[in-house]
C-alpha cells in the first residue's frame, strides 16, 4: 500500500496491547429492507437527537455482532474459496479436513491460526480464547425509528399460491417491522495492533459485505461507504457521538426533512466536514488521516489487489502469531 504509512503498522502481531489503533469510519446505508431484531422486534434506543438538539429521539440500533458477524463470514468464505481453511464441518475430533486444510468451523471449532481467528477472536470454553482485535459498537440510525421502519405482513403460501388447503387456512401469516431503504447508520470500526496485511483483510471484508441482519438471502442489502481511515494511538469518538454530531450538522444545513430520506452523499460530505473537529476533541495523537483523494487511492489499491495474495500475506501473519503466542501456551484447541 503506497498510501498507508506502512512503517506505522506492526511487522508482527504483538502478544500484548501496544496502542496502535486503525479506525475505519463508515457510513452504512440500507439498500433494501434489513431486519435487525432481538425477540421479534427491531432493536431501538431512546437517546437525544443531537448534541445541540436535545430533543429525545428513538433510533433503530444495530448491535455490534450484527455488524461484525456478516463481515467476518465474508472473510471466512474467501479463506475457503482460495484454499486456506477446510470446507469440512467439525466432527469434534479431527483438526484437518479431507482436503488437508485446517478445519475452522465457525462457533463450533476454531482453528486458532487463520486471519479470522486472530483478527476477530474466538472462545473455546476452557480450552482457550483470543480477544478480538476488531472493535465494533452499537450503531444508531441517523433518522428516527418513526421515519426509518415499515411493518410488513409476511405469509407462506402453498404451492398453488393460496393460503388454504382442504378448507383449512394456514396460520403462517406474520407481521414484522423492517428498516426502510436509505436509512443511514454512522459507524466506526476500530482495529488494534494488527499488521498491515491483517488490517487490509478487515478493510476488504467491510468493502465486500453487502447483506446484514436476519433473512440475508432475501433482503438486508446495505452499502458501506468508507469516509476516512485514521491511524492513532488510542480509541476515537463513539458511534453515538458521531451520529448526534452528524445529525446537528445536517439539520443546520436543512438536509433533514422527515419523512424524506437523507441523501447519503450529503451525509458523507457532512461527515468529512466534522471529522477533524471530532478527532481534535478526542485528545489522541493522529499519525495519519486519510480522506478525499488519499482515501480514494487507498480504496482503489485494495480493490485492485489480487485477493489470494492478500490472503496469503494475512494468513502468514496470523500463523506467525499463532506459533508465537498460542501454540506455545498449550491451548491450541
Amino acid at each position: 500500500m503506497s498510501t498507508l504509512k506502512r512503517d506505522w503498522f506492526h511487522s508482527q502481531v504483538p502478544g500484548k496491547p501496544m496502542g496502535r489503533y486503525a479506525h475505519i469510519i463508515t457510513i452504512r446505508v440500507t439498500d433494501s429492507y434489513p431486519l435487525f431484531q432481538t425477540d421479534g422486534e427491531l432493536n431501538t434506543a431512546r437517546v437525544m437527537a443531537g448534541l445541540a438538539d436535545k430533543e429525545p429521539m428513538t433510533r433503530i440500533t444495530i448491535f455490534k455482532r450484527k455488524q461484525s458477524t456478516p463481515e467476518r463470514l465474508v472473510g471466512r468464505e474467501l479463506l475457503r474459496r482460495y484454499g486456506f481453511i477446510s470446507s469440512d464441518a467439525s466432527d469434534g475430533k479431527k483438526d484437518t479436513g479431507s482436503d488437508g486444510l485446517p478445519i475452522c468451523d465457525y462457533n463450533v471449532k476454531f482453528c486458532t491460526q487463520c486471519p479470522d481467528c486472530i483478527s476477530y477472536g474466538y472462545a473455546i470454553g476452557d480450552s482457550g480464547s483470543e480477544k478480538s482485535k476488531v472493535i465494533t459498537d452499537t450503531a444508531y440510525s441517523l433518522t428516527s425509528y418513526e421515519h426509518s421502519h415499515e411493518a410488513f405482513t409476511l405469509n407462506a403460501p402453498y404451492e398453488d399460491g393460496t393460503m388454504t388447503r382442504y378448507g383449512d387456512v394456514t396460520s403462517r401469516i406474520n407481521e414484522q417491522d423492517h428498516v426502510t431503504p436509505q436509512v443511514i447508520f454512522p459507524s466506526v470500526v476500530t482495529t488494534r495492533d494488527l499488521t498491515e496485511n491483517l488490517f487490509l483483510y478487515v478493510l476488504n471484508n467491510i468493502l465486500r459485505t453487502k447483506r446484514y441482519g436476519a433473512q440475508t438471502t432475501r433482503t438486508g442489502r446495505m452499502q458501506n461507504h468508507i469516509v476516512a481511515v485514521v491511524l492513532a494511538d488510542g480509541e476515537i469518538f463513539s458511534n453515538l457521538l458521531f451520529t448526534q454530531t452528524l445529525y446537528d450538522t445536517l439539520k443546520g444545513q436543512g438536509k433533514i426533512n422527515p419523512p424524506d430520506p437523507i441523501d447519503p452523499q450529503d451525509a458523507i460530505a457532512a461527515a468529512q466536514e466534522i471529522l477533524p473537529h471530532l478527532l481534535k476533541s478526542d485528545g489522541v495523537k493522529i499519525d495519519q488521516l486519510l480522506m478525499g483523494d488519499e482515501l480514494n487511492a487507498l480504496l482503489d489499491e485494495v480493490g485492485t489487489m489480487d485477493v489470494k495474495t492478500l490472503l496469503e500475506k494475512a494468513y502468514a501473519d496470523s500463523r506467525a502469531y499463532h506459533q508465537a503466542w498460542i501454540a506455545k501456551s498449550g491451548k491450541k484447541k
